[in-house]
C-alpha cells in the first residue's frame, strides 16, 4: 500500500510570501487571483501568481487559487476567463465557494471546496465528492471524532485548518457584516464585526456583561494536536492568513514542516510529503512570537469547551515575559491594567529588570507583561531567506554524467569534453558538490572515470550547469497535472431546499443546484434589499456566550431568560440558543 501524502499548505499575501512559503517547509501554498478572492486585499496579478507556479513546480509543490466568492450573474464570463489563464500558467487547483463555477465552461482544472461551503457532514464532504471537488476543506468547528467521521466517507484528500484566526460563525453562513455594513464576507469585504465591542444586556435592558469583545475567539493552534488530525485521516493542513507578513508565514510553516517531519519518520511506510526537497532555516521556530490572540484548540477536543475567546481585546498578546531582562529596547508589550483594559508601548529603555516606556511612562508594578513584538527575533526573520533542497545522486562514466534525484527525476547528458592523462588522481565529487544556488544537494556520487583521467575545472563546471538544466527541464515536462474529477450530475444534494444561507447569487449556480434535486432555492443576501433583511440570521456558531461566561444552564444551572442582545450602538443582535445541538444564532435586532 503506498504512503498517504501528507500537505502543508500555507498562505500567501503575494508571490514573494508563497515563495518563502515554500522554502520554509510548504508543500502547496494558496493565492488570491487579480479578483474574486475572499481577501480583496489580498488579490495578484497573473504574472505574479505565474512566478509562484514556476518556483513551487521545482519542488513539486503544488498552487492552489482562491476563486472563493460569490459571483453575480454579469462576472461570470470575467471569472470564466480569468480561470482559463490560472489554467495556462500551470495553477494546480482553484478553491471554490460559488456553485455556479461548475457550469461555466472551464478547463480541466482541479477543483477545491472552500471552507466557505461550510461542510461539516460527511453527507455534504460525499455530494461534494460527487460534484467533481478532488479536495474538500471543512468547517473549523469539527471535533476529532466528526472529521475522521467524514476521511472515512469520502476517498479524496480532506483539508483541515491548524493555526490562525477563527471565524466565529460558521463560514460561509456569516451575514452580519453585508447585513448590517453593506460589505459582504462572502465578496471579500468582511467588516470583521466580531471583532467589536458588545454589551450583553437582557429584555429588560440589564447589562450582563459590559464592553467586552463577547465574539472575539483566539487564534487556532494545533501544533500539539497534528497526530491525532493525521490519524483522523486529515491529508492536507491549512494555516490560515492571507493577509499575514512574512515572517509570520516563515515562522508557522517552519513550526509544522517539523512536525509533520517528525510524525512521517515515525510512520515511514504510513504517510509521505506530497512534495520534495529539505528546507533548512537558520532558526527554532516559535508560534508564540507571531501575532496571536492567545491560542485554542478550539473543538478539535469537544464540542463544549471553554476560553475559546478573548473578551478583552482582539489586538495580539504576543508572548509572556517571565523575566524583564529578556527585554530589548525597542520591544513592544503589552499588558492588562486594573481596569481590565488592554495597553501596549513601545519600550525605550529596559535595564535592572525596570521598563520605561514614551514620555517617561514605568509600567505598573505587578501586571504580566507579554511581548508583542520581538525586535531581534523581527529582525533576524526578515533578513532570514531560507533554503530547499532537493537530493541529487550522480553518477559519471566514460560516456555520460547520469542524475537521479529524489522527485524520480532522471536524466543523462553526453560527457562532451576535453581529456588528458592525469598526473595524480582527480576529485570528481569535488566539482560537483558545487550546486550553490540551484536545487539540489548532492548525496551520492558513484565515479567509474579511469584513475589517471584529467579533465579541466572550466569542462566539468558546464557539464555542472548542463546537467541542472536538463534535470530542471526535465522536471517541469514530467510534472504530475491533476484533472478536474467528473460530476456525477443525478446525485442528489443533501437538502431539498435552499434558504438564504445557501449563498446563491446567480443562474449558474441555481441551474447547478436543480441539476441536484434542489427544488427551491432562495437568493443569496446580497441580492436582498435592506428592508428584506429586517430580523434576518446573520450568524450561526458553535461558539456560546452563556458557555464561556459560566453561563450555560445545562452545565451551571443558571437560567437566563431570553431574548437576549448584543449591542454597542451601532448594531443590535438578538441571540438564539439552540441548547440540543449546542449552537448560538445571531439575529438582526
Amino acid at each position: 500500500m503506498e504512503p498517504r501524502l501528507l500537505e502543508l499548505l500555507s498562505p500567501a499575501a503575494n508571490a514573494d510570501i508563497a515563495i518563502q512559503a515554500i522554502l520554509h517547509g510548504a508543500d502547496a501554498v494558496y493565492i488570491g487571483p487579480p479578483s474574486f478572492g475572499a481577501r480583496k486585499s489580498a488579490s495578484n496579478s497573473i504574472a505574479d501568481i505565474e512566478r509562484v507556479v514556476e518556483f513551487a513546480h521545482i519542488y513539486r509543490a503544488r498552487v492552489y487559487v482562491t476563486v472563493n466568492t460569490v459571483i453575480y450573474d454579469r462576472e461570470l464570463r470575467v471569472v470564466e476567463n480569468m480561470i482559463w489563464d490560472l489554467w495556462r500558467i500551470g495553477v494546480d487547483a482553484i478553491i471554490v465557494q460559488d456553485m455556479g463555477i461548475l457550469r461555466l465552461n472551464l478547463p480541466p482544472i482541479e477543483l477545491h471546496a472552500s471552507t466557505q461551503c461550510d461542510t461539516r457532514t460527511p453527507e455534504k464532504a460525499i455530494f461534494l465528492e460527487k460534484a467533481g471537488f478532488s479536495q474538500i476543506v471543512l468547517a473549523r468547528e469539527l471535533t476529532i471524532p466528526e472529521i475522521k467521521a467524514i476521511t472515512r466517507a469520502v476517498s479524496v484528500p480532506v483539508e483541515c485548518f491548524i493555526h490562525g484566526a477563527l471565524c466565529v460563525s460558521y463560514s460561509g453562513v456569516c451575514h452580519a457584516s453585508q447585513v448590517c455594513l453593506g460589505r459582504s464576507a462572502n465578496r471579500g469585504e468582511c467588516a470583521q464585526m466580531c471583532r467589536m465591542k458588545y454589551n450583553l444586556i437582557d429584555n429588560s435592558g440589564r447589562v450582563i456583561r459590559k464592553d467586552a469583545h463577547l465574539l472575539s475567539l483566539k487564534d487556532l493552534n494545533l501544533s500539539d494536536r497534528m497526530d491525532s488530525l493525521v490519524e483522523a485521516g486529515v491529508s492536507s493542513f491549512k494555516i490560515e492568513g492571507r493577509l499575514k507578513e512574512v515572517s509570520y508565514v516563515k515562522n508557522i510553516t517552519a513550526n509544522y514542516d517539523s512536525i509533520l517531519n517528525r510524525i512521517i519518520a515515525s510512520h515511514p511506510y504510513k504517510y509521505r510529503r506530497s512534495s520534495y526537497g529539505r528546507s533548512i532555516s537558520s532558526f527554532k521556530p516559535e508560534p508564540q512570537k507571531s501575532f496571536n490572540r492567545g491560542f485554542t484548540h478550539y473543538f478539535i477536543d469537544t464540542r463544549k469547551p471553554t476560553e475559546i475567546f478573548e473578551p478583552r481585546t482582539p489586538k495580539s498578546l504576543g508572548e509572556p515575559i517571565r523575566n524583564l531582562t529578556d527585554l530589548n529596547n525597542g520591544d513592544g508589550i503589552s499588558w492588562f491594567d486594573s481596569k481590565g483594559e488592554y495597553r501596549g508601548m513601545q519600550v525605550n529603555s529596559a535595564t535592572h529588570g525596570k521598563i520605561i516606556g514614551p514620555k517617561g511612562y514605568v509600567l505598573p508594578k505587578g501586571v504580566e507583561v507579554h511581548r508583542t513584538a520581538d525586535i531581534k527575533w523581527d529582525s533576524m526573520l526578515r533578513k532570514e531567506k531560507g533554503e530547499r533542497k532537493l537530493t541529487l545522486d550522480i553518477s559519471i562514466d566514460n560516456y555520460g554524467i547520469t542524475g537521479r534525484d529524489e522527485r524520480g527525476v532522471k536524466v543523462r547528458i553526453p560527457l562532451d569534453v576535453h581529456r588528458e592523462k592525469a598526473n595524480k588522481p582527480m576529485d570528481f565529487r569535488r566539482h560537483f558538490e558545487k550546486l550553490g544556488n540551484t536545487p539540489y544537494f548532492l548525496r551520492n556520487f558513484d565515479c567509474n572515470l579511469p584513475s589517471d583521467l584529467f579533465i579541466p575545472a572550466s569542462d566539468l563546471s558546464e557539464c555542472r550547469r548542463k546537467l541542472v538544466e536538463t534535470m530542471n527541464q526535465a522536471n517541469l515536462s514530467s510534472f504530475p497535472v491533476n484533472r478536474r474529477r467528473p460530476e456525477v450530475k443525478d446525485f442528489p444534494y443533501p437538502e431539498k431546499k435552499l434558504d438564504f444561507k445557501g449563498n446563491v447569487c446567480n443562474i449558474k449556480a441555481r441551474e447547478f443546484y436543480k441539476d441536484h434535486q434542489v427544488h427551491e432555492i432562495e437568493d443569496g443576501v446580497e441580492l436582498k434589499k435592506s428592508v428584506d433583511t429586517a430580523g434576518i440570521q446573520v450568524m450561526t456558531t458553535r461558539h456560546c456566550i452563556l458557555r464561556e461566561l459560566g453561563l450555560c444552564k445545562q452545565t451551571s444551572g443558571a437560567m437566563q431568560e431570553e431574548p437576549l442582545f448584543l449591542s454597542n450602538g451601532v448594531v443590535r443582535f438578538r441571540l438564539s440558543f439552540d441548547c440540543d445541538r449546542c449552537e448560538m444564532k445571531l439575529f438582526k435586532a
